[in-house]
């Protein structure tokens, strides 16, 4: 069976549980975080409230609440990540779950297993949550098939990554206070990036009008049909994204995933498609900058840009810390909301 999948103690403040009535109307029946597509506006935004409240818990001499004592929760990671798998080992230690890290080079998908088997195989351990990142489009979906565990993608592909688009989206609220009418560019690698897709979904659901930009042999002209109605638009030069841009949104050129040249070399798409400074002057004046990482610097943006005031790109670190509590929260324990003071 192939593998790929095509798409289709510190004293700890009480926990305030939600009404019913209320659960309901965010949506927390979801047993799943497979991708952005899949939610609505309001969904997101409960997401996005309950992660600005784990902020605050990071922010504590003891960074530790009783949430998930006793859960289980799986790292599953199929392809290499810093941010993506730390930040969810921590979200996970942080609340109170036991959490193992499985990775390829460990499992024994080295000696053929499928990643079905694999999965089968770790249901049968009875955890409570299964986080995966895996090359294959539709990985993550496929579990769900034979795992009776919450199952997180975090990253399939060039498919989604849900949870870097929520915390980018938590980003830009909090450096902008609101999503909606905002004008985001996006430019690099369209293509291939599973980040661009989480993130038109999620930034044109709450109202922002999204551009996308980059070499034409990187920037299809078909994602127009991911989004309903106007809020997504695709330029022919980075200079049309970048003018009046309120958010900034770099994304590096994906060697490992490209099987042909779409640009002559990295030179030439440093010179022709790279942020620096003079280019980020046609955005808007209180313009942020963000960037998913790993950043190749001097290639997709200059280090004056990733490196300048107005650069947001660890603060999206420290919030996918937040993100990933929330949903591992939300997921695994979902029916009550912490109540963290300040």
């Amino acid at each position: 069976m192939s593998d790929t999948v095509d798409l289709q103690e510190e004293k700890v403040e009480p926990i305030a549980v939600e009404s019913q009535s209320k659960r309901m109307k965010v949506g927390l029946s979801h047993k799943h975080l497979l991708g952005i597509r899949e939610l609505a506006a309001e969904e997101i935004t409960h997401l996005l409230d309950t992660a600005e409240t784990f902020r605050d818990i990071s922010q504590r001499e003891i960074k530790k609440v009783p949430a998930l004592r006793g859960r289980t929760i799986i790292n599953l990671f199929f392809e290499p990540s810093t941010r993506t798998r730390t930040s969810f080992e921590i979200a996970g230690k942080r609340l109170s779950a036991d959490v193992i890290n499985v990775s390829a080079s460990t499992s024994s998908v080295t000696k053929g297993e499928t990643l079905l088997d694999t999965g089968r195989n770790l249901e049968a351990m009875s955890p409570d949550l299964i986080v995966i990142r895996h090359p294959s489009a539709g990985a993550a979906h496929s579990l769900t098939r034979v795992c009776s565990a919450s199952i997180v993608n975090a990253g399939d592909g060039a498919h989604e990554h849900p949870t870097q688009a929520l915390l980018d989206g938590l980003t830009i609220r909090q450096h902008k206070g609101r999503i909606t009418g905002l004008k985001v560019a996006i430019i690099g690698d369209i293509l291939h990036s599973r980040v661009a897709r989480s993130n038109v979904q999620l930034l044109t659901k709450l109202g922002a009008t999204v551009s996308l930009a980059g070499p034409g042999t990187l920037v299809p002209r078909d994602l127009a049909a991911l989004v309903e109605g106007s809020g997504l638009r695709i330029e022919n030069g980075i200079e049309g994204a970048l003018e009046g841009a309120d958010v900034v949104m770099v994304l590096r050129i994906q060697r490992e995933r490209q099987e042909s040249a779409f640009f002559p070399s990295l030179r030439e798409y440093a010179v022709h498609y790279g942020l620096n400074l003079q280019r980020l002057s046609l955005a808007a004046p209180d313009v942020i900058v963000m960037h998913p990482g790993p950043m190749n610097r001097g290639i997709e943006i200059a280090s004056d840009v990733a490196d300048g005031s107005r650069s947001l790109i660890l603060d999206q670190v420290a919030n996918g810390l937040a993100v990933r509590m929330a949903v591992l929260y939300l997921l695994a324990g979902g029916a009550v909301t912490p109540a963290v003071s300040t």
